[in-house]
C-alpha cells in the first residue's frame, strides 16, 4: 500500500475515533494554498484543526512528536486561511487536535499545541 493510501486509511480511522468522542466531522484533507489539514471538526463550542500521525511503533519516537513547530505553523497558516475564506467570525473558538495512532491505538490530544504565527 502506497504511503498516501495508508495515510488516508489512518485519518479515516482517526475520523472515525473523533465521532465515537463527539465529534462532527466537516472536511477531511482540506487543501488550499497554504497548505493542508487532515481534519476540520466540531467538538462543541470549537473548530479543530486536527493532524493525523501514525508510527508502527515507537521505535522512530512517538507519533505526535512529528507534529513539530515547523507544522504546527504550517497547520496555523493554513487554519487561518480556512476561517477568513469560510467567513467565520473573529470570535470563534479555536483548536488543534494531533490524532496519535501507535500501532492499533489511537489517543485524541486535545489542544495539542497553540496557535503558531510568524
Amino acid at each position: 500500500m502506497d504511503n498516501r493510501k495508508k495515510g488516508s486509511c489512518y485519518e479515516k480511522l482517526a475520523a472515525e475515533e473523533m465521532e465515537k468522542e463527539g465529534y462532527t466531522i466537516l472536511e477531511m484533507n482540506y487543501h488550499c494554498k497554504v497548505g493542508e489539514v487532515d481534519i476540520i471538526a466540531k467538538d462543541k463550542e470549537y473548530l479543530v484543526f486536527a493532524e493525523v500521525k501514525y508510527r508502527k511503533n515507537a521505535k522512530t519516537g512517538m507519533p505526535q512528536e512529528a507534529v513539530n513547530f515547523k507544522k504546527q505553523k504550517k497547520i496555523s497558516s493554513t487554519a487561518a486561511y480556512y476561517l477568513m475564506s469560510h467567513h467565520f467570525s473573529d470570535d470563534v473558538s479555536v483548536r488543534f487536535d494531533v490524532i496519535s495512532i501507535l500501532g492499533d491505538e489511537v489517543t485524541i490530544i486535545k489542544n495539542a499545541f497553540p496557535y503558531c504565527f510568524g
